[in-house]
């Protein structure tokens, strides 16, 4: 949040945004001696106002071709999100929509269908999650086809699954930036991870032809 209260202030200089996500990006190299096949920001920065510019033409400059646009079908019907943190998600959807254009020009993709902002935490379960999945591959399969989502020619749709499985973190470790937030230091990580697990959501995927796979594999 402090970096949005900086950017609508005009305190941030892009020069220094883009030398941050390329030092980010050699990093990785670095460690891991390939590049990322996909690239976004904590807390959806990189689809934020003049952000998105330079982070777009970070990707084209290293080759990266997939990012995440959350644009998540169906959210305006998620009457249990919290007014104030569906207030978050509009905003972010707003900024993602203004940013596509931005994204096609520099070549960048992602997948046809992003999900995660309703399912998230508390609110995961295995109806939830195969309630925003169908909800999106029938809004996706109403709209005309774009340069970014051409027709698919197997008939094979993706979809971005946004998840935060994980254990609550401890302070002083854990978290981004300076320290745990709330979000991480509670039970909802660690409940994402056990339903995630769950045979039933498993056996879900199989029945449906769900296959689950990485950027790596698109």
């Amino acid at each position: 949040m402090g970096f949005r209260t900086a950017l609508s202030k005009g305190l941030l200089n892009m020069s220094e945004v883009k030398q941050e996500l390329k030092a980010q990006v050699e990093l990785f190299h670095e460690l891991t001696g390939h590049l990322p096949p996909h690239m976004d920001g904590h807390q959806h920065v990189h689809v934020l106002p003049e952000v998105r510019h330079v982070f777009a033409e970070v990707l084209e400059e290293y080759g990266i071709r997939y990012t995440r646009v959350p644009i998540e079908p169906g959210l305006h019907q998620c009457d249990w999100i919290p007014p104030s943190l569906m207030d978050f998600y509009l905003g972010v959807e707003e900024d993602s929509f203004n940013t596509v254009d931005v994204f096609t020009r520099h070549g960048i993709r992602w997948p046809d269908i992003y999900i995660g902002l309703s399912t998230m935490g508390k609110n995961m379960s295995v109806s939830n999650i195969w309630s925003a999945i169908d909800t999106a591959i029938v809004e996706f399969t109403s709209k005309a086809p774009s340069p970014a989502h051409p027709t698919p020619q197997s008939g094979t749709v993706t979809i971005e699954l946004m998840v935060h499985p994980g254990y609550p973190s401890v302070p002083p470790v854990g978290g981004c930036g300076e320290g745990p937030d709330d979000f991480s230091q509670s039970w909802e990580r660690l409940h994402e991870l056990q339903t995630l697990i769950k045979p039933e959501l498993q056996s879900h995927y199989k029945t449906r032809n769900i296959q689950l796979c990485s950027f790596k594999d698109l």
